[in-house]
């Protein structure tokens, strides 16, 4: 305790003599912003006791609204005096050493520094103005700023990056060359590196235009919608099994394709928006909409036995709302499922609100036992869809004569009944193996048939047809038959996962503490009353939701959104925490950037690619990413953007970079998902049982052929034991929604680089190809480096790796089993004239993939 007392009184100390010093520098004159300076305090310290949720607010003070904090809590002090900081009880409590009353307490063991304590000294003396959160006030063009260096600026974009750099003292740095802008423009986006050819065919095009015709020619590739799919998936969830304990399996890939379709052909954002949540409740939904809501049925399902349907049903929805908040709101309203937000303007009712709309779907909490959970639609092909139709019109056709009446009925009826009289009188020995017939057809023989009642009649005639006529029971065999063959071939055509809505929605109630079986208050479908309200004429469902989403006076879909496009070129958002927009997450770096980008996004129609050209095209992109020490030791993330984007590649570019420049890609799109190379026995370690019919109950088969080198983002993500070649580089499981993935750097990245089999079989025969292509060693490593690289070798880089060849087929020639051993790897096969220079190559090419220039995007 002595030695908070002791920061305390230093804190105490400094901040009385701060406003002595700054007054004398004259700093006391630059303004306090409340959002870009005190807000951040104010969450950090105080608005868990004294923020939005009532129910923990301590002593009655609420410090994020103005005229709470004025009026003050149960003290009877007002928390502020504005112009009066040393009379103000908030800035009374920070300084003061009473552990009684000193704030924050002192369990929190976290004590405001002594410029934080001068910055809302500073504020409070100011006027202790505040402002409405950033993120909540849509957002409006700003005009541009005045810059010094006007002719580096290719756009409005740069201005505002410019302006942002001159504050700072910062310069840009020039102008990339052009074979690291073609291979940074290529790798953003397609994930793929560009050809030789493609690179030389961008140096050999000497006018203006050559840039901007390699940024169209990208963005016409189909293999940009499947980068851009990648990301969309990791938000989406989407994986190829239900998750938890059984994690047995889906099929997605039709959402999944669908996706990737909608990005190449450059579907509207706010009709993408559309599709993906409420696709299914648009006016004559055509399949592919119908498909596409199937965004909403990503997350995971179980049906292990002794789960509670109800709970997990509940968890299904819960996934929904945080999943639908993250992506498009940018904001953490899970908190709410249990309390209101400590921070953000988000209530328990608005929380339920919510549910309510996604309460609605007439799903099961129990199922995927035998793949896809209902709702389901199915996804015929042309063939199966005319086969179902042949299959169908037989079941009808069969089911048809059932109702025709048989001929000679009555004659053949009445032979029967002579007999079945003669039988039910002879002797019980003799009728003992005999069926016996029910009691209610026996008395109705027994009767003269002139006799019977209308009912005597009717029994005595559907026990015939029933268990007697042997033209009717072939007649019920063959219709019997021929449902059985239509359902089964039902069965096997291909289904995803959809949205839906029943006839009568569900009631809602707020669950007590987020508990799925303690019903609170009965609410009905709404939106969180702190946002806009629903557009005119929507209703309060799905689609309504996603209406409001895409509204133009909506606040935080546009930027959240083109916030996550800006990550995908630079690594970081200009809101760093792109998954949380509220009070808790980041300030954007170039707030005026962000406004201007979200409503240019919005004023051209949510047009995506036109926005990643605007990007692509900008001088702030096309900045050279090599920068003095000085310049990376003061901006470390390159959050000023004074210097052109360096990342390591994603996890799915980096095996494509490999498997591209190795001639081993399979080109195809869409499809089955399929099974790559991995160590054996991490399914079978994982198995929880082995009494189902899914992948769950089998061992990890890899792929054959051409499945073993499709792109990455068609491998099979089986959530409770993701592929290593995924989850070492960052990949996220796919269990939950996620919209920015951590990038780490370990031993275990750089071994799975160099002896995976995927990048070993990379390597053999990016060697082949060299050594097919070239027969100078010097010009071989010039062909592997421009392949991998995108340029030239340097003269010592090419000696080192001349070296290293000769190096290894010297160590090869005397232990040429090792050499077999290096080329036996993987399944494709390769015959070598000379085994032991291909494998010293195969050992140069592998070099060559694991340069840290290889895997990254300069």
């Amino acid at each position: 305790m002595g030695n908070r007392v002791l920061m305390r009184f230093r804190s105490w100390l400094a901040a009385l003599i701060a406003p002595v010093v700054l007054t004398v520098d004259g700093a006391d004159t630059k303004r306090v912003s409340f959002n870009r300076d005190v807000r951040p305090l104010l969450s950090e310290y105080c608005l868990n006791c004294h923020g939005f949720d009532d129910k923990t607010r301590k002593g009655g003070l609420r410090l994020d609204q103005r005229e709470d904090a004025l009026r003050g809590g149960k003290s009877g002090h007002a928390a502020i005096l504005p112009g009066k900081s040393l009379e103000s009880e908030i800035v009374r409590r920070i300084l003061t050493t009473d552990p009684d009353e000193v704030m924050p307490p002192p369990k929190m063991d976290r004590p405001l520094t002594a410029a934080q304590i001068d910055l809302l000294k500073r504020w409070v003396d100011q006027g202790a103005e505040y402002e409405p959160h950033w993120a909540f006030m849509p957002p409006a063009t700003p005009p541009l700023p005045e810059v010094r260096k006007k002719d580096w600026a290719r756009g409005p974009l740069d201005l505002f990056v410019l302006a942002n750099m001159e504050k700072e003292g910062l310069e840009p740095r020039p102008e990339a060359d052009r074979p690291t802008l073609i291979r940074r423009a290529t790798l953003d986006l397609t994930g793929l590196p560009p050809t030789p050819e493609e690179i030389d065919a961008f140096l050999s095009d000497g006018s203006s235009e050559a840039y901007e015709r390699v940024v169209d020619r990208l963005l016409a590739s189909s293999r940009y919608g499947e980068r851009m799919a990648v990301d969309w998936l990791d938000a989406a969830r989407y994986a190829d099994t239900h998750g938890y304990h059984i994690d047995s399996a889906r099929d997605m890939t039709a959402w999944r394709d669908g996706v990737i379709r909608a990005f190449n052909d450059n579907q509207p954002y706010d009709q993408f928006t559309l599709e993906q949540l409420a696709g299914d409740l648009l006016p004559e939904a055509t399949l592919d909409q119908k498909v596409a809501s199937g965004f909403n049925r990503n997350h995971m399902i179980t049906y292990e036995g002794g789960a509670i349907a109800d709970e997990y049903h509940t968890a299904y929805i819960v996934d929904r709302i945080n999943t639908t908040a993250t992506v498009w709101l940018g904001l953490t309203v899970a908190c709410a499922q249990c309390h209101d937000h400590k921070y953000d303007p988000i209530t328990m009712k608005d929380y339920y609100g919510l549910y309510a709309i996604f309460n609605g779907v007439p799903e099961n909490g129990l199922d995927g036992r035998h793949g896809n959970a209902v709702p389901i639609v199915q996804l015929p092909s042309p063939q199966q869809d005319a086969e179902r139709r042949r299959l169908e019109t037989a079941v009808a056709t069969a089911e048809a004569r059932l109702k025709v009446e048989l001929p000679n009925l009555d004659t053949d009826q009445q032979a029967w009944e002579s007999k079945a009289i003669a039988d039910a009188d002879a002797p019980k020995e003799a009728t003992d193996k005999k069926p016996k017939l029910p009691e209610a057809v026996l008395a109705a023989l027994k009767a003269e048939r002139s006799a019977r009642t209308a009912e005597q009649a009717a029994a005595v005639r559907k026990h015939y047809l029933d268990e007697i006529s042997p033209e009717m029971r072939r007649l019920r065999e063959e219709a019997k038959a021929a449902r059985k063959a239509k359902d089964d071939f039902e069965r096997a055509i291909p289904n995803a996962m959809v949205m839906g809505e029943m006839a009568k929605p569900r009631d809602t109630y707020v669950l007590v503490r987020g508990q799925y079986d303690k019903k609170g208050d009965k609410v009905d479908r709404a939106l969180p009353a702190a946002l806009p309200g629903l557009p005119e004429g929507s209703q309060a469902n799905r689609l309504g939701l996603a209406r409001w989403l895409v509204a133009k006076d909506h606040p935080l879909t546009s930027r959240v959104t083109v916030n996550r496009f800006w990550q995908m070129y630079f690594g970081n958002g200009l809101v760093k925490s792109a998954e949380n927009f509220g009070t808790q997450g980041d300030l954007p770096t170039n707030p005026e950037l962000l406004d201007w980008l979200a409503t240019e996004f919005v004023r051209t129609g949510w047009d995506v690619k036109a926005f990643q050209k605007r990007i692509l095209m900008s001088a702030t992109y096309r900045q050279d990413s090599r920068a003095p020490r000085s310049l990376y030791e003061r901006d470390p993330e390159n959050r000023w953007l004074a210097r052109g984007p360096r990342v390591r590649l994603q996890a799915e570019f980096l095996r494509d970079l490999a498997l591209s420049v190795s001639g081993l890609m399979d080109p195809r799109i869409g499809g089955a998902a399929v099974f790559p190379y991995q160590p054996s026995g991490l399914w079978e370690e994982l198995m929880s049982r082995s009494d189902n019919d899914s992948f769950t109950a089998q061992k990890y088969v890899p792929s054959r052929g051409a499945d073993l080198y499709r792109r990455t983002m068609y491998t099979f993500i089986k959530r409770t034991s993701p592929h290593p070649s995924l989850s070492n580089f960052d990949a996220p499981d796919r269990q939950v929604c996620t919209v920015r993935r951590p990038r780490t750097n370990t031993p275990l990245q750089a071994l799975a680089l160099m002896n995976d089999p995927t990048y070993v079989e990379a390597a053999r025969q990016l060697a082949a190809r060299v050594l097919q292509e070239r027969k100078d060693p010097k010009a071989r490593i010039e062909r592997l480096f421009r392949l991998a690289v995108g340029r030239s070798p340097s003269a010592a880089e090419t000696k080192v790796l001349v070296d290293l060849q000769r190096d290894q087929q010297t160590a090869f020639a005397q232990k040429p089993e090792n050499a077999r051993s290096v080329l036996a790897v993987g399944e494709y096969t390769q015959v070598f004239d000379d085994p032991v220079e291909a494998a010293s190559w195969t050992v140069v090419a592998s070099t060559v993939l694991n340069l840290d220039e290889t895997i990254t995007k300069n």
